[in-house]
Formats: C-alpha cells, structure tokens, sequence
C-alpha cells in the first residue's frame, strides 16, 4: 500500500503583528511600549495528498495559501498542528527530505546569483544536491528540450524575461528530480504561449515521474486543466477538499444548455429556462439542475435541434461565489 505523500493535521500559524494608532505622538509611544494583535493565518487545517496527485490549493488573497505551502516545504516552522511530507517533518529540514522536494513561486522562479549563466545554474544544483553526473546529463538533456532551453543556457540569469526566467527557473528546481513540487502562482504574469507551455509540462513532469504536486493559481484555468480535486482556503480554515463536479454541484444549482436549432428559434424560450445568450437558432439557457433531464426532452420533442450540450457553470462564477459567500 503507497504511504501517503502529503499530511497535515491541524496545521496552524498564528502571528504578532505591532499595531498602533496614526499620528507622531503614537508613533513616538510605540518605540516605548508597543502593542500587538494576532493574526490566524492558518487555522487547524487537515488533509493529505497521495502519491501522484495533482491538487489544486485555492482561495482568495490572504486566505493563507502561501503560509501552508511555507510551513508543508519547511520555510516556516507552524504555531500548531503537524504535518508529514514523504514521512519527515518539514521544518527539521533534514537533507533526504530538502533533496525530493521543490517549492517554485512564480513571484521568484529561481534564486541564487543572477551573474551565472542558465547553464552554471544548474550545474551549482548539480552539487548542492549530489546528482550523480550521468543523471545529471539525462536530466538536463530531457529539461532541454522539454523547456526550450538551448538558447537560454549560455545567457546570464539577470539577463533572462519573466518567461524565460520561468522555464529556467523549472529546471533549475526539478534537475535533481524531486517527488514533490509545490506550485505558487507559476504561471503568474506570463504570456498565453508561456501559460499553456507551463500547464502542458507539469502535467507531463507528474505523469512520466509519478511527482505529487500542491498548486496555488488564481487562474482558474490552471486549475481546470491540471487538478482533478481542489482543497479550497479561506480566511486560513480549510473550506472544501473534493473534485470540481462536486463544488459545482453544492455551489451552483442549475447547468447551462447551449442549444443549436435547424428550424426557426421560438419567440418564449423563457419556457424552458434562463435566457444567458441568443444568437438566432443559438441560444444558452440556465435551467436548474433538477430539471435538466425534463427540459432536455421537451427541447428535443418540441423543436428541430441541430445540437444540444449540458455543461456546468464556468469555475470562475462557482468560486467567486464562494469567495463571497462562502460554501
């Protein structure tokens, strides 16, 4: 039986934070006596993650998405709760662990001096993590040209654009071949040749590997071309942990039926749901999920449709909802 990846167990983090009224003469008590509030930037989460999964780790801004990566990486040490990752302990920060594990930010996707070159990035990786050479070699081989690399080796890393830097940066961070990423923002502010380039490679990085991976992206469209299941954050309390069918299901309670007609439109289509979008014979209705199954045979038996489909709201309006609302 695989041991699960990824652990946490009501993980918290909890800050002091110096507070003060405005003005010089608060200003000048502060420096005295200060005083603090507390900010629960994680509250008592739980979940795991399994060998080869690909979960996305959302939530608004603030809603501590970047904290619990933090903590389950080993950047900070938590205030509550335990967490296990491939059976260590994050922030004992222990070399066996620190080798099988990569954190990539997509506000900082490489570290270390900007004056090497690509190439000599990547081989200082070399030795901080003992890659033998042959295995070395292979993966630099594969990053290569899986990544485009070959123009960008020779260049300085200061020299690089903010997608180069990016591709760079995933081979700087996956050269020793880690078992788990985790992925903050990583296609933040990059181009939509770069977006779909990154999408396509982690999913091909944690299928050829068996990698498990825990991403963070406001763009929903990451998150429904790379996650089957979702840990939704907010206010730093874990709110959902299931598939996308399922919130939507919980959230949202009608689909949408684009329908395609061959003869003429009918002038009430208001009989048959919601109207969101016509176009002549095209028409997108919003009808609730109960009914779907009934209003799909009356379009069918009452018209000439050409096409028919039943789809689920777009993410973006279920987890705006969410943030609003909450679940």
């Amino acid at each position: 039986m695989s041991m699960t990846t990824v652990a946490a167990s009501n993980l918290a983090m909890t800050y002091r934070v110096p507070v003060r009224a405005d003005g010089l003469k608060a200003a000048l008590a502060s420096m005295f006596h200060r005083e603090y509030r507390t900010v629960d930037a994680v509250r008592s989460i739980s979940f795991a993650v399994e060998p080869g999964e690909v979960v996305g780790f959302i939530g608004p801004n603030g809603a501590g998405k970047t904290t619990t990566l933090k903590m389950l990486s080993g950047v900070l040490h938590p205030t509550g709760g335990t967490a296990q990752v491939l059976g260590h302990t994050p922030w004992q920060r222990e070399r066996a662990f620190l080798r099988q594990i990569a954190m990539i930010r997509g506000s900082r996707p490489m570290s270390g001096p900007a004056e090497l070159t690509v190439l000599d990035a990547l081989k200082f990786q070399e030795l901080i993590y003992e890659v033998e050479p042959d295995q070395f070699r292979r993966n630099l081989a594969e990053l290569t040209e899986l990544l485009n690399l070959e123009p960008l080796l020779q260049r300085q890393v200061r020299a690089l654009s903010l997608g180069e830097k990016m591709r760079a940066g995933l081979a700087w961070s996956l050269v020793y071949r880690p078992r788990v990423l985790f992925l903050d923002e990583p296609t933040l502010g990059l181009d939509v040749t770069a977006t779909t380039m990154m999408r396509r490679f982690i999913a091909d990085y944690s299928r050829e590997t068996g990698a498990t991976v825990l991403l963070t992206s406001h763009y929903m469209a990451d998150v429904e071309s790379l996650c089957r299941r979702i840990i939704l954050i907010d206010k730093g309390a874990l709110t959902y942990d299931g598939d996308l069918a399922g919130l939507s299901a919980r959230l949202a309670p009608y689909k949408l039926l684009k329908v395609a007609l061959t003869g003429p439109a009918p002038g009430d289509w208001d009989r048959y749901g919601t109207v969101m979008t016509a176009n002549g014979s095209e028409v997108s209705l919003r009808v609730r999920r109960e009914e779907v199954p009934a209003i799909t045979a009356r379009l069918l038996a009452e018209l000439t449709v050409a096409d028919l489909s039943v789809t689920e709201p777009p993410l973006e309006s279920v987890i705006d909802q969410v943030y609003r609302e909450g679940v």
